[in-house]
C-alpha cells in the first residue's frame, strides 16, 4: 500500500507562486505514473497535471498550461507541482495520486489507485 503525503499548500495573492510536494512511502513509487487533481466544494475533482514514470512525458490541463510544471525526483520518492501566475480560480484542495497501471489514462482519476489526503491552496484576488 503506497501512502502519499502532500505539502506546500497555503494562501497566496493572485500572481504569486507555490510549490506543492507529494512524498511517497515506497520505493516502488518510481515505477508509477503520478498525477495532481484538484477539487472545490462546487465542482467535481478535475485533472491538473500528470507525469509518466520516466519523468520524460508530462500532461497538463488547458487551464494551467504555461503556468504549472510537474516534475518528479525518484531518488526522493517525491513529485512536485510548481504553480506560477496563480489565479483565484486555482483555489482548491489539491490531491496527488499514483497509478501502477500499464494502460493509464493520465487525465482520468479512475486510473489512479493511491491518493493523498489533499492540501489546500487559496489564491486571493
Amino acid at each position: 500500500q503506497v501512502q502519499l503525503v502532500e505539502s506546500g499548500g497555503g494562501l497566496v495573492q493572485a500572481g504569486g507562486s507555490l510549490r506543492l510536494s507529494c512524498a511517497a512511502s515506497e520505493r516502488t513509487f518510481m515505477r508509477y505514473a503520478l498525477g495532481w487533481f484538484r477539487q472545490t466544494p462546487w465542482k467535481v475533482r478535475e485533472f491538473v497535471s500528470a507525469i509518466d514514470w520516466t519523468g520524460g512525458n508530462t500532461y497538463h490541463a488547458d487551464s494551467v498550461k504555461g503556468r504549472f510544471t510537474i516534475s518528479r525526483d525518484n531518488a526522493k520518492n517525491t513529485v512536485y507541482l510548481q504553480m506560477n501566475s496563480l489565479k483565484p480560480e486555482d483555489t482548491a484542495v489539491y490531491y496527488c495520486a499514483a497509478s501502477n497501471s500499464p494502460f493509464v489514462n493520465y487525465y482520468s482519476e479512475t486510473s489512479y489507485v493511491y491518493w493523498g489526503q489533499g492540501t489546500q491552496v487559496t489564491v486571493s484576488s
